[in-house]
């Protein structure tokens, strides 16, 4: 485990100059990935394809940012954190701009996955945090500030994503996304100090390249096998046990590497200790059994006319994922704030308690009634986007071994992309077939319980993950 230590102190004018920086960064990289959801229906048009082409590129952005997160924050540590963020800010400038002047899909495919390199940008930002604040209830607060970012813009962004694509065309928006990305890059710039822990490492590229490829493999794996949600095809399964072999295959030499390397991108011996599997095993658990239901069942089940409530998309987005962003972006700070506290397990604890009894909520009342269906997500608002979320990215910091800080929260952004991937792969296989075999309102009943399973499952792994005393108030 690490402690909260600082080399350089940091005054309270320098923090609020970083966090402002910090803050900037976040909100680009988030606008990527979550202003575009309302303007996939103008993208298809404009570039004359057809929604599930479209929607590929998405997924190319958030494998790519997965990818990226695995590597890039332990880069960090050897030629400098603020350097490479720099660096990520950039390239995500000039990715908008290629998407923003695509022909086609094919160069809109391109500009997403270049943008994809910004894929640990909250991470990085908490390292960055970390190194400058050594106070652990104001690290705690200001980690949450920044972490509620990834849960949304205070809701705010699909709203501005939406009016750019319904007035001025999908191109502004990846347009907005470059003046974003520019002014995160000279506030970073001017406004953070560099650190780099590890100076003089080298880095484990061949350790990389079989992680990269074991962690591409699986997800590409699950995005195939998703496909046969819509119906069985022998060629999409080959191909996703094939994908799923190599994964196993790159990971076992993976493993073999960094017992032999003489600077392991991480110590074997690091993976074996709970303080890192458990916490990528909760985050993992938990983004598969709430991720789909929030982004996925819940919006889909309220716009039905039948067995929902036949409401339009912007009055969904309105009534569902606009509350539960802003409580997420709310609630963020104050969890952050009672986790050096209280104890970042026993926070995270109570947000997994809450989340279950949301879902529970949502599965046995909120089908039932539209205002009970606010009250429920307005809840997982509170305790997942709110609570779990920050405190699971905030392990993967406080958690990380000292003597490779960008090791954990590297790792941990990538669980959490394989929860999203399998989140989208389970629950909607689960309501196909489900629904084939009864009543469409029993199969929403159907698959939100079994989301509520697999997060009462990412309880218990909780239950397994250390405390990081270091980073906690003593009682």
């Amino acid at each position: 485990m690490t402690t909260l230590t600082n080399t350089n102190k940091t005054s309270r004018g320098n923090v609020t100059a970083l966090m402002v920086a910090l803050l900037a960064a976040c909100v680009a990289f988030q606008l990527n990935a979550s202003m575009l959801s309302p303007a996939l229906v103008t993208m298809g048009n404009e570039l004359h394809t057809d929604q599930a082409v479209i929607g590929l590129s998405q997924t190319w952005f958030f494998t790519a940012a997965a990818l990226f997160s695995l590597f890039l924050p332990r880069l960090s540590d050897i030629v400098g954190r603020k350097k490479i963020l720099v660096g990520m800010m950039i390239l995500m400038a000039a990715g908008s701009v290629i998407a923003a002047l695509a022909p086609d899909v094919t160069w809109l495919f391109v500009g997403r996955i270049i943008q994809g390199v910004s894929g640990p940008t909250v991470p990085l930002c908490l390292i960055m945090l970390r190194s400058a604040v050594d106070n652990p209830r104001k690290y705690g607060a200001l980690m949450g500030l920044i972490t509620a970012v990834n849960g949304g813009v205070a809701g705010v962004d699909s709203f501005v994503g939406g009016y750019f694509a319904e007035h001025f065309g999908f191109r502004s928006i990846f347009w907005l996304m470059v003046g974003l990305a520019l002014i995160a890059t000279a506030l970073i710039a001017f406004l953070a100090d560099e650190s780099k822990p590890a100076a003089g490492t080298t880095m484990d590229w061949w350790g990389v390249l079989f992680i990269v490829v074991a962690v591409g493999a699986l997800l590409t794996a699950l995005n195939e096998g998703s496909k046969l949600v819509s119906g069985y095809s022998a060629g999409t399964l080959t191909l996703s046990i094939g994908l799923i072999i190599v994964a196993v295959v790159a990971f076992a030499a993976f493993w073999r590497t960094e017992k032999r390397a003489k600077q392991p991108m991480v110590e074997t011996v690091h993976l074996r200790q709970r303080s890192t599997w458990a916490p990528l095993l909760t985050t993992t658990l938990a983004m598969t059994g709430i991720f789909a239901v929030i982004n996925g069942i819940v919006p889909a089940y309220v716009q039905a006319s039948a067995p929902g409530f036949g409401v339009g998309p912007t009055e969904m987005s309105l009534m569902i994922l606009t509350p539960y962003a802003l409580l997420g972006w709310v609630f963020g700070p104050i969890s952050g704030r009672l986790a050096p506290v209280l104890g970042y397990t026993k926070v995270l604890r109570i947000g997994m308690i809450g989340s279950i009894a949301a879902l529970a909520f949502i599965a046995f009342f909120g089908l039932n009634s539209l205002p009970l269906m606010i009250v429920g997500t307005a809840l997982l608002g509170i305790m997942y986007a709110g609570t779990v979320n920050i405190m699971l990215n905030g392990l993967g910091v406080v958690l990380s071994p000292a003597g490779n800080p960008g090791f954990l929260p590297g790792m941990n952004a990538g669980a959490f992309n394989l929860g999203a991937g399998l989140s989208f792969l389970v629950l909607p296989a689960v309501l196909v077939a489900t629904t084939a075999a009864g009543d469409v309102k029993t199969s929403y009943l159907t698959d939100v319980i079994v989301g509520l399973v697999i997060t009462v499952a990412a309880f218990a792994a909780s239950l397994l993950i250390p405390k990081p005393l270091e980073a906690e108030v003593a009682k």
